[in-house]
């Protein structure tokens, strides 16, 4: 078995794990669900919910990594072998969540490349962002192609390995992002009428936090923190034992947390701006924000700006969902870092090319009432997703104990666990029973 690597420097792996957060979660899923919760009540429940829930977990995963240092299906094992299945678990939830994940980043590739042609944008050739949308998500060839694409840059990255690819990747594109994040603000809320934005986002209304509201929180939490899925608790396998594991799950979801709130400024000024609608849904970002960007002056510049921000924000966090199956792949079968990557991209590639045709050709094709973008989604986010922070928080909570977590994160007294109780507290009670509700409330919703 080759070398596992080490991440080269604790930016380093902020910047990594921030990428493996920071994704189509924050830039698409955050704002949209925002919509559809109620602005400044769906932010509130889902801060609590970060606090709560999100750094505790993370800062198991984190730890149970370092401490076997290993891929996810031998952590668990060696952890306790009656949860090796929870592994596997996590494997086969990353792999469907990056075989649509990818599909989206495709349409992103191509998105990014029509305006630098100039084809998007004020003084546009494509007049229509709605229609544009259908023709190309419904053609038989261009999702696909541009799907590899994603893919491709996706496996080239995880062959150069830890720090040479993953991290060095990271560094460049986090920064990068927010940068070009702060652009579109700057942008979006000089545009008259921007601050209906600003009062929908933060204006305090007790009445829209509902039940459906705390759902789409929860969840969306989880999918942006990229917890139960393998990848922290993977991304903390490279970690060095002289890094504060406790400072590092606090600072990771503060910048996690803070791309999708300036995501959501940075979306909501322009919509309200321009009349549309904030609960738009997916196509918030492929239909409403194009369509901001046409009437917007220099509309191409902040479009072609903003898709650059969202496709380093898809590769990162791809990158992070590939490394998952190539360490398992790598590290249990002996095979080199290089060939398991393209190995494990190829069966994920093959996977995603439903998804890539499932507006097209497989339109008509449904299972258990869904396309396969929505499947995947909800075998991988919903239920994958969820089973796999359930049994993590069992195992630190329950079986391990905190105190293991703790031993782990202090490293003989060299760091110091801070709120004990309630991180206890919060392993053992209140996280498994959010989980188990957004478990079950997921299942209800699908049938």
């Amino acid at each position: 078995m080759e070398n596992r690597g080490q991440f080269a420097s604790k930016f380093g792996f902020i910047m990594a794990s921030v990428g493996s957060a920071v994704g189509l979660g924050n830039l698409w899923g955050f704002p949209y669900k925002a919509g559809m919760g109620g602005g400044f009540a769906f932010i509130v429940a889902y801060l609590i919910f970060v606090a709560v829930v999100g750094i505790p977990v993370m800062m198991c995963e984190f730890a149970l990594g370092r401490k076997v240092k290993a891929n996810v299906v031998t952590i668990f094992k060696k952890l306790d072998k009656r949860f090796g299945f929870a592994g596997y678990i996590s494997v086969v939830a990353v792999s469907l969540i990056l075989g649509f994940y990818a599909v989206l980043g495709g349409w992103i590739v191509n998105y990014t490349i029509q305006y630098a042609k100039g084809l998007f944008g004020s003084g546009n050739a494509i007049a229509n962002p709605g229609e544009y949308f259908g023709t190309f998500t419904a053609n038989p060839y261009l999702p696909i192609i541009f799907f590899v694409l994603f893919m491709a840059a996706t496996i080239y990255i995880v062959t150069k390995g830890i720090a040479g690819g993953i991290e060095k990747a990271s560094k460049f594109m986090m920064p990068a992002l927010f940068v070009c994040l702060i652009i579109i603000i700057i942008r979006s809320v000089t545009l008259p009428g921007a601050a209906a934005g600003f009062e929908f986002l933060f204006k305090p209304d007790i009445t829209k936090l509902t039940p459906s509201t705390l759902g789409l929180a929860l969840s969306q939490m989880f999918f942006s923190c990229s917890l139960g899925v393998g990848t922290m608790i993977t991304y903390g396998s490279y970690l060095k034992d002289d890094d504060n594991i406790q400072q590092n799950a606090i600072i990771i979801p503060l910048m996690d947390t803070m791309a999708a709130i300036l995501a959501g400024i940075a979306i909501f000024p322009a919509v309200f701006a321009l009349g549309l609608a904030p609960d738009a849904g997916p196509s918030l970002m492929f239909i409403t924000l194009p369509s901001v960007f046409n009437e917007m002056a220099m509309g191409n510049i902040f479009g072609l700006i903003f898709f650059v921000l969202v496709l380093f924000a898809a590769l990162t966090s791809s990158i992070s969902m590939l490394e998952v199956t190539t360490s398992v792949l790598s590290e249990n079968k002996g095979i080199s870092r290089p060939k398991a990557a393209i190995g494990t991209g190829a069966v994920i590639t093959a996977l995603g090319i439903p998804v890539a045709l499932s507006f097209g050709k497989l339109s008509h094709v449904t299972i258990l009432g869904m396309g396969f973008l929505d499947f995947y989604d909800w075998c991988g986010e919903y239920i994958g997703m969820t089973i796999g922070a359930l049994i993590i928080v069992i195992l630190a909570g329950w079986i391990l104990k905190p105190k293991f977590i703790y031993d782990e994160i202090e490293q003989g007294g060299k760091f110091s666990v801070k709120a004990k109780s309630f991180f206890s507290f919060t392993i053992k009670f209140i996280a498994p029973v959010l989980i188990l509700i957004v478990m079950i409330t997921n299942v209800i919703s699908m049938f």
